[in-house]
């Protein structure tokens, strides 16, 4: 690292347990983020400018009006843009030092498993459980961690999942397949801070497993009520009969 990167990282770097090597393995570090949008854009800022090396973006959709109460990655002048490009040019401003890669497509298929083979961690950003599904199946055939998080009215979740390590619960072991499936922001709405609070927490517990650091959200749900202002952890069991990860 350079006297720059020392400067600019000077504050992580003092940290207890964390140090030049912690900030390095974070320069080393590929991440795969899925969804440019209210949980993707606190999270890749926030990834950027603590110096992840790599952040590859996937998104298909366009700016549209209605994102900007939420998705602080765009602005005004990004309507009608890819999301993905403007994420790569703000994320450019916050950080030269973070490589960004724009997928702006829906990753399906082999496709999603190459995507995520590559990277070192995944972070799901998205607003369907469709996706969530698939993505959490690639990282269990791959063998990445997953970050997971979801917001919807005045309430998130986040937990994480280790098929690195080959053990703990997946995703699919929270939900079967087509449970809430209408549970989007689109059909029921959601406070702008709320996705800021579980897109940075994402971003925490990324670098957390990367450089680690801490003790990661594993085997745990973090459940967040914005209304109350109140957190609380419920403790996942795998499924023995879930389709992904049992056996």
């Amino acid at each position: 690292m350079n006297d720059e990167q020392l400067l600019r990282y000077s504050r992580q770097i003092m940290l207890p347990d964390f140090g030049v090597e912690a900030q390095q393995r974070l320069a080393d570090a590929r991440v795969l983020i899925i969804g440019a949008g209210g949980l993707g854009s606190p999270a890749a800022l926030y990834l950027a400018a603590a110096g992840t090396g790599e952040l590859h973006i996937a998104d298909p959709d366009a700016v549209d009006l209605s994102n900007l109460q939420r998705q602080i990655l765009h602005g005004q002048q990004d309507l009608g843009r890819a999301k993905v490009e403007s994420a790569r040019d703000r994320l450019a401003q916050v950080n030269p030092d973070t490589r960004v890669l724009p997928i702006a497509r829906r990753l399906e298929g082999a496709e999603l498993l190459a995507a995520v083979d590559a990277a070192d961690l995944v972070i799901d950003a998205s607003d369907n459980f469709s996706t969530r599904f698939a993505v959490n199946a690639a990282c269990w055939r791959a063998g990445r961690p997953l970050v997971a998080g979801a917001a919807i009215r005045y309430e998130g979740q986040l937990s994480v999942f280790r098929a690195d390590l080959g053990e703990g619960p997946c995703y699919q072991c929270l939900y079967r397949d087509g449970e809430d499936a209408d549970q989007t922001c689109a059909e029921n709405g959601v406070l702008a801070p709320v996705v800021g609070v579980i897109g940075s927490l994402q971003a925490l517990e990324a670098i957390k497993v990367l450089t680690g650091i801490g003790e990661p959200l594993a085997g745990r749900l973090l459940i967040f009520d914005g209304r109350a202002l109140e957190l609380r952890t419920l403790k996942l069991r795998p499924d023995p009969d879930c389709p992904v990860c049992a056996g």
